[in-house]
């Protein structure tokens, strides 16, 4: 489980394609914490750590699933992502709750500025969108943000200078695919409200 505060921006230095998938290494201080086994949220999606490298760099095995329901399978090698280590008992939720189980892809409408803040249009599919209410939260590659505008095929989120230096939002443009998690409670109260009649 995590917040969606992201920790740091982790630089990719190896992207292998397998028959099974893909394994990635990413470099970043935060694999100092890591141990072979280990759960952390890359572009919001929960990965395992593996293969661990020498210094401060990390592997992870990107199956086949996780790459039809995300971005993941564009990574490069010197390209950068959104990385959280996954929330400890003692921690405080400063986002919201974020499993790092990708609904589905989004792709990047617009960006505008409005003030010190930048406002991101992203347009998504009925499917994920039918979970997505003004004032709620979402996952945009991991980061917790909140909905501040919706319609019927796009949604806008407003980002601080803060979020906009430190994850790959900042440099987020039109044409931009982004992986998106709906928040969990949406989900539960429709499973519910279906099975009650």
């Amino acid at each position: 489980m995590f917040t969606g505060l992201v920790q740091d921006l982790g630089r990719i230095t190896e992207v292998h394609e397998t028959t099974d998938g893909v394994r990635v290494a990413i470099e970043s201080p935060l694999a100092n914490e890591l141990k072979d086994g280990d759960s952390i949220a890359v572009n919001g999606v929960c990965l395992t750590a593996v293969g661990m490298c020498a210094g401060e760099r990390f592997g992870a095995d990107v199956m086949q699933e996780t790459l039809r329901r995300s971005s993941l399978g564009a990574m490069e090698a010197g390209g950068t992502v959104n990385l959280e280590l996954p929330l400890r008992p003692t921690d405080r939720l400063g986002g919201h709750i974020v499993q790092g189980h990708v609904d589905g892809l989004g792709v990047v409408a617009g960006v505008r500025d409005d003030g010190f803040a930048r406002v991101v249009t992203i347009e998504a599919g009925p499917e994920l969108l039918r979970y997505v209410v003004e004032k709620g939260s979402i996952a945009v590659d991991g980061v917790s943000l909140t909905v501040a505008r919706i319609d019927e095929t796009s949604f806008d989120v407003s980002l601080i200078p803060e979020t906009l230096e430190r994850t790959t939002l900042g440099s987020a443009g039109a044409g931009t695919v982004v992986n998106l998690e709906a928040d969990v409670l949406a989900k539960h109260v429709e499973k519910l409200l279906a099975n009650a009649h």
